[in-house]
């Protein structure tokens, strides 16, 4: 399938009303059970250059839209394209919430199905998608950083925000640990490669409501990374960082589980990727 080019429309033609600012979503051309919204900033119709891209990743509650609109004002500062898909609920079972978190699930690879609509959108837009910027709350913390550890050739940098569940750079098998990785996604974990893209984890510092008390007791996989999402988050911190991984672990104070309080670190870190030199 081939897309309509927004370039390809003369300046005065609805498709530019349609297809800048905060735009429909739009089903993945590799799997159409899926689909992305984006932000064209003002900044495209002035610059001939690519454009950098974000990637925002929703949680389990599956708010595409206010992931997308919690980063215009960046957009616009900044030109840069946000791109934000939806992975809806019950995609191979009816109720299951969590299919996307570990990148595979029922057959469906959702690390591939991101860069299929990566991929559609640079065919529309001029977009800077060789590496792109990628953050994710929440759930959306949860597939951020397992797709880093699969796909660091492709980021720019990553913010990992309060994950209730983590995987760890060790030797237990996926989604746990990264031992049978290539095992299941068929490539191997790159943490050299990880050495030279900046992550930020970020968790509310009120943010302490424990995972279920039955899978906590057990799986000592589980709970060896602590029981809240705080312990959890700096337990990831420390491991990254001892394979020589660059983290900037914040704690934001008063804050519980709230993506809208912890969006100024999160952009600031940003900002401060996107202007350093893309890593090699």
């Amino acid at each position: 399938m081939t897309l309509s080019r927004i370039d390809d429309f003369p300046p005065q033609h609805p498709a530019w009303e349609l297809l800048t600012g905060a735009t429909p979503f739009q089903a993945s051309s590799i799997d159409q059970r899926f689909s992305f919204t984006t932000y064209i900033p003002s900044a495209y119709r002035h610059s001939a250059a690519p454009l950098p891209l974000l990637v925002a990743v929703h949680g389990t509650g599956r708010r595409p839209e206010a992931v997308r609109d919690r980063f215009v004002r960046f957009a616009e500062e900044q030109g840069v394209v946000v791109l934000v898909p939806l992975f809806p609920i019950g995609i191979d079972e009816p109720d299951d919430v969590d299919n996307y978190k570990n990148l595979s699930y029922g057959g469906t690879r959702f690390d591939e199905v991101l860069l299929g609509m990566i991929a559609d959108a640079a065919e529309r837009w001029r977009i800077e998608c060789e590496r792109f910027l990628l953050a994710g709350f929440s759930g959306g913390g949860q597939f951020a950083h397992r797709f880093a550890y699969l796909h660091p050739e492709r980021l720019r940098a990553v913010s990992i925000g309060a994950p209730g569940r983590v995987t760890l750079p060790d030797a237990e098998p996926w989604p746990h640990g990264i031992g049978d990785v290539h095992d299941v996604f068929g490539r191997d974990a790159d943490l050299d490669a990880l050495t030279r893209i900046p992550h930020q984890i970020i968790v509310g510092g009120e943010d302490d409501a424990r995972e279920t008390l039955a899978i906590v007791a057990s799986d000592a996989r589980e709970a060896r990374a602590g029981v809240t999402r705080v312990e959890r988050a700096h337990t990831l911190a420390r491991e990254l960082t001892s394979h020589g991984v660059p983290v900037e672990m914040v704690v934001v104070p008063g804050v519980a589980h709230d993506a809208d309080a912890m969006s100024a670190p999160v952009i600031d870190f940003l900002s401060r990727a996107l202007a350093q030199p893309i890593a090699i």
